[in-house]
């Protein structure tokens, strides 16, 4: 029997804008566990839920200034403990999000290396190094932060002189750690054993392919920066670094030493599906995010060409692909897919521009029908099951993304597609908190959401939610038929623009081109993401799975 990680649909819980237990606005655990009954229904076989550990909160909980405890904003550990044995009591693996590239610049480590002196122990833990300049006032290197101005920041002695720079790819307030420091390894081994002890699942690594930097620091210079969501090229001094892969080495053979197949996912946003299979050795990591399909546009060529890139790579470390078309760092694909040009790259550029919205939608129901036909694991970011389109309209005044701080950072502000979910009700707070809620959603929800609410999306048969219920139900019913892991892809002659494959028993149909497509003879569809009639034509912007009548 196949590993239950090889082909599992797992859902992302952005658990700030999941359920809002308490009415203070921002989502919970207690309102994660009073949905669990939903989300078991909804069909998925797993929750990954981003960072609940205490936090200042500047990167969303991507801070962490205790890994072993829950951000009172989220709850308990006694209420970790309850989630994890609700989720298992539904039928649900519970994976964790563990962020080892950096800590809060508030977690006790970074406090005491601030307290130290230059050479010491504590700043070891670190990447702290003396200036450039005669006197110490320039960054040590050309570095970038991602999301804006240098990545590293100048600290004071306690003489109140300048002293030396901190690296810190991301906010000032999410310092890098030294992973050549032996007690560093030891501390984030000793983390996922406290969390594998309480039952977790899993953990989805953050910046897993940034972990180790260049010892020598050099300036990228004309070398591109490679920013997180771009891949990077070989050879690049803080990602992708084979030092990197050796960690994993160790973090498996933790995972290996409990029962029950604990598994790791790796976010590495890197050049190619060639440099993701690196991770993936049996003796590394289990599986990792294939962002090249979040990354394609809506076209049949491309489509194809990613997915024959990522099978043919993985298939040679033996790992399955993991599909995914949306996240919490992304635009929703429901609204990529609405404009005429439809890369995440023409999404940055096109933000704010008119939408289509329910061609996105039913674009965006004809790819989740495509990535569940394919061999391995597939994603579902929270909302996308209700066919949700990113909110391009916030306000500035209410951002909270702390990648907009910079004027040279100019993508979009990510707090778009972390607008709290809706679930039932005809106005804001759209069932997010409880009536007796003392607080707004932590960001505030379009009115005309209401169509969008799960509870009206389950009364209509034909809504985004009834059909990733049945996506959901048939592909585990089909599992060993064709759909999930195993049965090789054999891709079927098609008119232009139009995508065909055979898995075992099932083929999966998707018209990507400008008119409708005449099914094959011979078969009945076992589903279709739009109304299939008599005359059995696919739809255009349509998928349908068949089996032999």
């Amino acid at each position: 029997m196949s590993s239950w990680w090889r082909d599992a649909v797992i859902y992302q819980v952005y658990i700030r804008s999941f359920a809002d237990g308490n009415g203070d606005g921002v989502g919970d655990v207690a309102g994660l566990r009073s949905r669990l009954p939903y989300l078991a229904a909804l069909g998925v076989d797993a929750l990954w839920l981003n960072p609940w550990y205490a936090s200042p909160q500047v990167d969303a909980g991507y801070d962490v200034s205790d890994y072993r405890r829950l951000d009172p904003l989220f709850g308990t550990l006694e209420d970790a403990k309850g989630l994890i044995a609700d989720a298992h009591e539904h039928g649900l693996r519970l994976i964790l999000d563990i962020v080892p590239n950096h800590t809060s610049d508030q977690h006790p480590w970074f406090q005491e290396a601030l307290a130290a002196s230059q050479g010491s122990d504590a700043r070891a833990r670190y990447h702290f190094r003396p200036g450039r300049g005669a006197d110490g006032s320039q960054p040590p290197t050309d570095w970038p932060s991602i999301f804006g101005g240098p990545a590293w920041t100048r600290t004071v002695d306690a003489d109140g002189e300048p002293g030396d720079w901190y690296l810190h790819l991301f906010a000032p307030e999410q310092p890098d750690l030294d992973w050549t420091n032996p007690e560093v390894r030891r501390e984030f081994e000793d983390i996922l054993r406290f969390w594998l002890d309480l039952g977790v699942d899993g953990f989805r690594i953050d910046v897993a392919h940034g972990l180790t930097k260049d010892p020598g620091f050099p300036d990228l210079a004309s070398r591109a920066a490679g920013g997180m969501l771009d891949g990077v090229a070989r050879d690049h001094p803080y990602f992708d670094r084979d030092e990197t892969l050796a960690i994993y080495e160790d973090w498996r053979r933790v995972a290996d030493s409990y029962e029950g197949e604990r598994v790791f996912v790796a976010e590495a946003w890197v050049a190619d599906a060639a440099r993701v299979a690196r991770y993936l050795t049996p003796s590394r990591l289990h599986t990792a995010f294939n962002f090249g399909l979040l990354s394609c546009p809506w076209e049949a060529s491309a489509l194809r060409s990613e997915i024959d890139a990522t099978l043919g790579v993985l298939a040679a470390v033996g790992a399955p692909p993991t599909w995914v078309l949306s996240n919490h760092d992304v635009i929703r694909h429901a609204t990529r897919y609405g404009r005429s040009q439809t890369s995440l790259s023409d999404a940055r550029r096109l933000y704010g521009t008119p939408v289509d919205h329910a061609l996105g939608e039913r674009r965006a129901r004809a790819a989740a029908q495509l990535i569940n036909a394919l061999p391995g694991g597939t994603y579902v970011y929270q909302g996308e099951e209700l066919g949700l389109p990113e909110v391009e309209d916030l306000p500035p005044s209410v951002w909270q993304d702390p990648n907009r701080r910079y004027t040279d950072h100019d993508g979009p502000v990510r707090d778009g597609c972390r607008v709290p979910l809706p679930w039932s009700g005809a106005t804001p707070p759209f069932g997010f908190s409880p009536e007796q809620a003392t607080a707004d959603p932590w960001l505030p929800q379009p009115p005309d959401w209401k169509d969008h609410t799960a509870a009206a999306e389950e009364q209509n048969p034909r809504s985004t939610l009834s059909h990733y219920q049945a996506l959901l139900r048939i592909r585990r019913e089909w599992r060993d038929r064709g759909l999930g892991d195993g049965a090789p892809l054999e891709w079927i002659t098609t008119p232009p623009d139009v995508l065909a494959f055979r898995r075992g028993e099932v083929v999966c149909y998707a018209n990507l081109s400008t008119a409708p497509v005449a099914l094959p003879a011979g078969y009945r569809v076992l589903l279709a993401s739009e109304v299939v009639d008599d005359d059995r034509v696919l739809p255009v912007d349509a998928a349908a799975w068949l089996v032999a009548e």
